[in-house]
C-alpha cells in the first residue's frame, strides 16, 4: 500500500476530519440511547484502523510504541462493547472505582505509555525542555483537581475512582505538557502533533465535563470523547506523521523557560495547600502534598541533567582550551605548557633528556591550491593521526599552526625518520590522493646545558630550516 509523500497536501484529511465530526457528532446527539453507543463503539475504533493502516504500509516506522497505542485503544474499545452504559450511564465521572474504571483507567494508561515511548527520540535531544513540559504539566493538574474536580465529586466516589481518575488527570497533563514542547521544536511534524495535542486536550477536558455534569446529560460526555477519538485517528494519516517519532538531527534550540516561571509553577500545589489550611473550610485533601511529592524526582532528574549538562560544557571548554580544534592535537599554548614542565623536570634531575622535534610540512601549500581548504583541512587531520601514531604512549604532540606541528619526548627512541616516514605515505583525500613532505628539526636538552623552552624551540626550528634547504621534497601529485 503506498502513502502520500510528506510533501503532499493535508487538507484532504482536515476536510475528511470534519465531514466524519458533523456526521458523527450531530447523528450522536439526534439517535436513540440504543443506537448512541453503536455509533460511539465505532468512533472508538476509528483510531484503531488508521493506525493499523499507516503502520501496515510502513509510514510509521517506529512500530513498538504504536502497537502499544493500538493496544490501548482496543483495550478501550473492548471496555465500551462490554460495558456500552459506562458513558452514558454518567459512571464515567462517578469516580466509584469499578471493575469498568479499572479496566478502562487501565487500557487509557496503556495507550498513553506507549504514546509516550514514541516521543522518546525527542527526549534525547530535547531532555531539559521535555522535563520542565512535563513539570509544567504536572503543576497544573493540583490546582485543575482542586478548583474544578475535587469539590464536585459526589458521596459515590471511592478511594480507588478517585486514585484513577487523578491519576488520569496527571499522565494526560504531563503529556500534554511534552507534546507542546515537541510541537514548538519539531517545526516538520506540527500537523500531526497539533491533533494529538488537540486530543490530549479534549480528554483532559472531558475529565471535567464529566463530574462537572454528573446530575445532567451525558451527551456533552460522550460527544468531546468522539472528537478526542476522531482528531486522534487523523494523526497517522498525514503526511509529516514520521516526524513525531523522528525529531529533527542536532538539539533543539528553543529556549527553556525562565526559571522564576518554572518556579511559580512548582509553588502552586503548595500555595493552595497553605491557603487550604488558613480557611480550614473541609477535611485536608491529599491530592496536593501527593502532586508535590511526583513533582519533586521530576526536579531531581532535572537538577541531575543540569549538573551533567554543566559537567559536559566544563569538560568541552577544558579540552578546547588546551586542544587544537581541527587535529585534536595539543594546541600552541599547551604544548609550550608541556615543554616548560619538561624543562623543569630536566632541571630537578627527574629524567635524562628532552627532545623536542619541529615538523614543517613540504608540499602542503599546493594542496590547497589546487583542492581547496576542505582537501587541506583532510591532510591536516591525516598528519595529526599519523604522528600521534609514531609518536610514543609518553610523548605530546601538537599542532603550533597552519602547517606547523612539534612533538615533545622525555626520552625514548628517534623517531624524526619515522616521521618522515609516515608523512610520505599517500593521504586520500576527495577526488584522489596526494603526496606530501616533512621537514622536521630536532633539538635535545641535557641536564645542565644551560638550556631553556625558548632556546631549545629555536634550535629545533634552525634545525628544520636546515633540512629544508636540502634539495626539495616532491611536489604533491595525484595518484
Amino acid at each position: 500500500m503506498g502513502w502520500p509523500r510528506a510533501t503532499a497536501p493535508a487538507w484532504p484529511v482536515h476536510a475528511g476530519l470534519l465531514l466524519l465530526t458533523v456526521t458523527t457528532v450531530g447523528g450522536y446527539a439526534l439517535a436513540d440511547p440504543e443506537l448512541r453507543n453503536v455509533i460511539f463503539a465505532l468512533v472508538t475504533a476509528v483510531p484503531i484502523v488508521t493506525y493499523l493502516l499507516a503502520l501496515g504500509a510502513g509510514h510509521l516506522t517506529d512500530r513498538r510504541p504504536w502497537l502499544a497505542a493500538v493496544a490501548g485503544l482496543g483495550f478501550l474499545t473492548l471496555g465500551t462493547v462490554m460495558w456500552p452504559d459506562w458513558i452514558p450511564g454518567h459512571h464515567f465521572g462517578r469516580a466509584e472505582g469499578s471493575v469498568t474504571d479499572l479496566v478502562m483507567a487501565s487500557a487509557h494508561l496503556l495507550f498513553l505509555v506507549g504514546t509516550a515511548t514514541a516521543l522518546r527520540r525527542h527526549g534525547r535531544t530535547d531532555p531539559g525542555g521535555l522535563i520542565d513540559a512535563a513539570l509544567f504539566g504536572l503543576c497544573a493538574a493540583g490546582p485543575l483537581w482542586e478548583w474544578l474536580i475535587g469539590p464536585h465529586l459526589g458521596s459515590h466516589a471511592t478511594a480507588l475512582g478517585k486514585a484513577l481518575l487523578f491519576s488520569d488527570v496527571l499522565v494526560l497533563a504531563a503529556v500534554l505538557g511534552c507534546l507542546i514542547r515537541i510541537g514548538i521544536t519539531a517545526h516538520g511534524a506540527r500537523g500531526p502533533l497539533g491533533y494529538l495535542v488537540t486530543t490530549a486536550s479534549l480528554t483532559l477536558a472531558n475529565d471535567v465535563v464529566a463530574v462537572l455534569t454528573i446530575d445532567g446529560s451525558a451527551v456533552w460526555t460522550a460527544q468531546i470523547m468522539m472528537l478526542a477519538y476522531l482528531t486522534l485517528a487523523v494523526a497517522p494519516l498525514l503526511p509529516t506523521a514520521p516526524g513525531v517519532t523522528e525529531p529533527a538531527p542536532g538539539p533543539a534550540v528553543t529556549r527553556h523557560p525562565p526559571l522564576g516561571l518554572l518556579g511559580a509553577a512548582l509553588c502552586a500545589n503548595p500555595l493552595i495547600a497553605v491557603v487550604q489550611a488558613v480557611r480550614a473550610d473541609g477535611p485536608a485533601s491529599v491530592v496536593l502534598p501527593v502532586a508535590t511529592m511526583l513533582v519533586v524526582p521530576m526536579v531531581v532528574l532535572r537538577l541531575r541533567l543540569l549538573s551533567s549538562q554543566r559537567a559536559r560544557a566544563e569538560r568541552t571548554l577544558a579540552h578546547q582550551a588546551h586542544h587544537d580544534e581541527l587535529t585534536g592535537l595539543y594546541n600552541r599554548r599547551h604544548i609550550v605548557t608541556k615543554i616548560d614542565e619538561a624543562m623543569d623536570a630536566l632541571d630537578r634531575g627527574e629524567i635524562s633528556e628532552v627532545t623536542l622535534l619541529l615538523c614543517d610540512l613540504d608540499g602542503f601549500k599546493p594542496v590547497n591550491d589546487r583542492y581547496g581548504h576542505q582537501a587541506g583541512d583532510a591532510v591536516l587531520q591525516a598528519v595529526a593521526r599519523r604522528l600521534s601514531a609514531v609518536a610514543g604512549p609518553h610523548d605530546a604532540v601538537g599542532r603550533l599552526g597552519g602547517d606547523e606541528f612539534m612533538i615533545l619526548q622525555c626520552g625514548g627512541e628517534p623517531v624524526a625518520d619515522r616521521i618522515t616516514a609516515a608523512l610520505c605515505e599517500p593521504i586520500a583525500i576527495t577526488g584522489g590522493t596526494v603526496r606530501i613532505g616533512a621537514s622536521v628539526g630536532t633539538a635535545t636538552a641535557w641536564p645542565g646545558d644551560g638550556a631553556d623552552r625558548e632556546s631549545l624551540i629555536a634550535r629545533a626550528d634552525a634545525a628544520m630550516y636546515a633540512v629544508k634547504a636540502r634539495p626539495a621534497a616532491p611536489e604533491p601529485a595525484t595518484i
